[in-house]
Formats: C-alpha cells, structure tokens, sequence
C-alpha cells in the first residue's frame, strides 16, 4: 500500500486537501445544502466531522476553487462567487463560568472586525453582531455566509451550574440578530450535539430547516457502509493482513465496532470516522471513541437525574419529540443519550411512528455500560473489569454461587442516586449491565406467549433464566419459590429447550428497602 495520508484529527479542509490527505467526497451534500436552502440546522454526535463539514462550507462560499479539484462539485457549480464569511465557533474553549463566555464572544466578534477593517461601536455582543453583517454587506455589496460550530457548547459546559441560565440568556441575546437580518444573510449553518429548548435560535428562526433526521443527508458527516470501500480498501487490507483475518471478517469486525449510526430509518448505517480513521492507523480494533474523553453532557445528566436504567439499556421505541429536543428544565434523559452518540436509530414502525433507538454499535455499548456500571454499582473504580471477567468464567463454568456472590458484593447497598421507588427497575437493570459486559448474549424483558423474563444469559453451552423479585416484607423462601414457578408456569424456558444448551432457572431475591441482593435460589 503507498503512503496515504489518513487525516486524524483534522478539521480544516484547505489543510486536508494541501496534505493530499484521504478525503470522503461530501462536495456534492455541500452544493445541495448551497443551493437548496438558507437557515439549516445539524446535530451530531462529537468526533463525527462537524467541524469539517463546515470548513468546507467555509472553503467552498469563500471561493476557493482550487481547492476543489476533482471532487464532486467540480462539475456542478460554475460561478465560484466569493461570499463574506462569518465563522463562529465555540469549539476552541470551556464554558465553566459566565466570564469565560463573555472572553470568547468578544475575542470572535473582534477577530471579525478587524479582518473587515469594522471599527467596534458597543459593548453589547448582539449589537455587534448585528453591526457586523451589516458592514460586511455594504463593503462587498454580497450578502454574508454565517457559520456556527458547536452552538451549545457554553450551555452543556455549564449544566447544572450557577452559570447555567446566564450562558443561555446570553447566548439567547447573541443569536437574536440572525432573524432580523435575514435579508443580509447568504447561508446559515448551525451546528450541535443538541437541539437546546429555551434559545431562541430555534423560536426566533421559525424557518430554521433541522436536516439532523433528514434521509438526504443522513451520511452528511460520518463514513457510509457504500463509501467505506470505495475510499478505504487500501486500508482494510492492511488491517486484514495485521489482524490475520480474512477481508470478509475484518469488515464484519469493522461494521460490529464502529458502523450502526443511523440518523433516520432505512439508510445505510454510519461509521464514526474518528473512530474508523484510528483504527486504520494503528490497525487495531481500539475503543478510541470513548478514550478520546467521556461527553461531559452525559456524565452530568447521570450525576444530578434519577436515572430508571430499563429505558437505557434494553433498546425502547420513542416518537420523534421525545429524543429529537432537549429540556434542560425535563427529567427526559433521551434527548441527551440519543444525541450523545449512544443510542442511534434501529428501527421505524411507519403505522404509529416510533423509532426503536439502541446502541449503535459494540465499541459504544461497551464504553456506555462502563460508565453506567462505575455510577450505579458499589464495586470498587479500579475492580470492576476484574469482576466482569470472574462474572463471565462463573458463568462459563456454570459457578452460579459464585456469580452471584459477585453480583450481591456489586449492588450490596442501593446508591444515593437511585430513588427507593426505583429499585427494583434499578436491580433488574444493573444485573443487566453486568451480564452483558461478560459479553454473553444478554436478553431483558424477552417475550413470550403467557409473558416475559426478566433477564436471560446464554453462554455457548448453557441458558440462565433469571427471574427477579422484591420481598417486600415476605420470607425469602417464599418468594423464591413463587419466582421459580413463574418460569415454569409462563414457559419461558421452552423457546430454549431444542437448543441443547443446559437449561438453568435462577431466582434473585432482592431487599424492597435498597439493601440488595438477599439471596438465590436455582433448579436446572
């Protein structure tokens, strides 16, 4: 294979192309977008090319042809105008304070102004942004291109702080000038990981067009399934080569690690090119994803919402409203896992409209449930992978004491972030997450005919069919029994009996006052 330049990392599109670095061709999105429309709006997950795409919109309305050659939009735009641009991006710093947003608006608003020879009339951000596309108009006689990266990064960075509200009125004031000035302005392009109730760059652009859940651009940011060999196969054979698998299998690897994005129903899924990008180069298939830093988004939501982990972990249908807005001001966690890059869409029932969302991918479940285990369980930071691995060789082995003996030492106590009256939601779904972390196929709420299991595992020769329940004040013995008869009574071992595997039914007793697991009880 020839030296070919993977750009990890990059995000300015006239440095990628003077590198002659490998480039996904998005010309022909780019010219779409330019032609099609004026205010649009794109939320994607971080890592995921934003701030390329808009680089290239940069590059492409500032006229720079050349830079362009051989690329799709080549051969469809033919006037190369040269338009101003006004680029804002939010990228470049933290938003831990007020003050610090008020440095960073100022620092852009000046670094514009002396690029246009503007003198600064006022102190008020809005009034100089205002002032600014008006300038920019008069001297070059062509409306102005705006282009905004990370729009709500000031407000994320702050949640749940004293400097929450603040950074969101201020924002709210800074943006109010895109409406008025509509006749001045070209193209709009706002980009995001989330769509914020309550800043009026939303309300107060009613005509704003949200492309984040659009078929059209789906594969906007990101690498296709399609252009994955078309660009990459260079790369996927030297991957193929070091991994000593066949082409078919390290595909297959590439697909299960990285690919599964999907921004709307039936289109082709979306690998996360940071994560792709770093896979090639060290050829290697690395979690890259979530060493690259865990979103503060999410971290913060789980320390300060009551979390009923069922709606997370076990895949759920949601409509568009409940995943698509987030309410700083709702206990709705979705919005920010669906836009977080952890949940993507699967599925799509057309008759009611609901979207099933899940994991994207393995390198995502994987990194998401390490999060949530480390919150939710009382194990020690550094000892959970330890116990995951003695989890899944307990289970290999057919050790039922001494798997639960792990689970009982994991959840011993209920968390001061879990409510009382979620516990048994919250049992239920911890033993879940360290089920699934063995990497045994884990199954929650499976259906059946006369109902459904709570937690089913399969290892390759045996099936474990958990059932889970509070005592409530009643014996264990008891309760156990009844647990154990639901299992028969509803079947739900018969949908496994012509596998061969060894058939294990297990109650799990835990404590209605937050105190964990009681006890067990297992008949095969």
């Amino acid at each position: 294979m020839a030296n070919r330049f993977l750009p990890i990392g990059i995000q300015d599109f006239e440095d990628l192309r003077n590198r002659g670095a490998v480039y996904v061709d998005k010309t022909h999105l780019v010219y779409k977008l330019a032609t099609e429309g004026k205010p649009y709006f794109l939320s994607r997950p971080r890592r995921f090319g934003k701030s390329l795409l808009l680089s290239t919109l940069e590059a492409y309305f500032l006229g720079k042809k050349d830079l362009f050659k051989g690329l799709a939009i080549e051969n469809l735009e033919k006037d190369w105008i040269q338009y101003p641009v006004i680029k804002i991006s939010f990228g470049r710093s933290s938003y831990e304070s007020h003050d610090k947003l008020l440095a960073v608006i100022d620092n852009i608003l000046g670094e514009h102004e002396r690029f246009f020879g503007f003198e600064k009339k006022s102190d008020d951000s809005a009034v100089r942004l205002d002032n600014l596309i008006h300038f920019a108009y008069e001297k070059t006689g062509k409306q102005v291109v705006i282009l905004i990266d990370e729009y709500d990064k000031p407000i994320l960075d702050a949640l749940y702080t004293q400097y929450e509200e603040q950074n969101r009125q201020e924002l709210r004031s800074f943006y109010s000038p895109l409406k008025d000035c509509d006749q001045y302005i070209r193209f709009l392009f706002i980009t995001g990981i989330t769509k914020v109730s309550h800043v009026n760059i939303f309300s107060g652009l009613n005509q704003l067009n949200d492309i984040s859940l659009t078929q059209s651009y789906s594969s906007i940011c990101g690498v296709s399934e399609s252009e994955l060999e078309k660009y990459f196969m260079p790369e996927i054979e030297a991957l193929a080569e070091r991994q000593e698998m066949s082409l078919e299998e390290t595909k297959a690897k590439l697909a299960q690690m990285y690919d599964g994005y999907h921004f709307t129903h039936n289109v082709e899924g979306v690998y996360n090119p940071f994560c792709l990008l770093k896979c090639f180069s060290d050829k290697d298939f690395g979690s890259y994803w979530f060493e690259s830093g865990t979103p503060s988004l999410l971290v913060k939501t789980l320390q300060n919402q009551p979390v009923e982990l069922t709606n997370i972990v076990n895949g759920r249908f949601a409509n568009e409203n409940q995943f698509k807005n987030y309410d700083p001001d709702s206990k709705n966690m979705l919005p920010v896992i669906y836009q977080s890059g952890y949940l993507t869409i699967k599925d799509f029932e057309k008759e009611t409209r609901l979207y099933k969302l899940d994991f994207p991918n393995r390198e995502v479940e994987e990194g998401f449930l390490d999060v949530l285990l480390k919150k939710f369980i009382t194990v020690p930071y550094d000892d959970i992978g330890l116990e995951i691995n003695n989890l899944r060789v307990a289970l290999r082995d057919r050790n039922l004491d001494r798997a639960m003996n792990i689970i009982k030492s994991a959840i011993a106590d209920l968390p001061t972030v879990v409510k009382k009256d979620m516990c048994e939601n919250y049992y239920e779904s911890v033993t879940h997450l360290m089920f699934r972390m063995t990497g045994w196929r884990v199954v929650s709420e499976l259906q059946n005919v006369c109902g459904r299991s709570d937690v089913v595992v399969a290892s390759k020769d045996s099936v474990f069919i958990f059932e889970l329940k509070m005592d409530k004040g009643r014996p264990f013995e008891d309760v156990a029994e009844e647990a154990l008869a639901q299992i028969d009574a509803n079947g739900y071992s018969q949908r496994f009996a012509v596998s061969g595997k060894k058939m294990y039914k297990v109650a799990l007793v835990f404590s209605s006052e937050g105190k964990g697991l009681l006890g067990w009880k297992v008949k095969e």
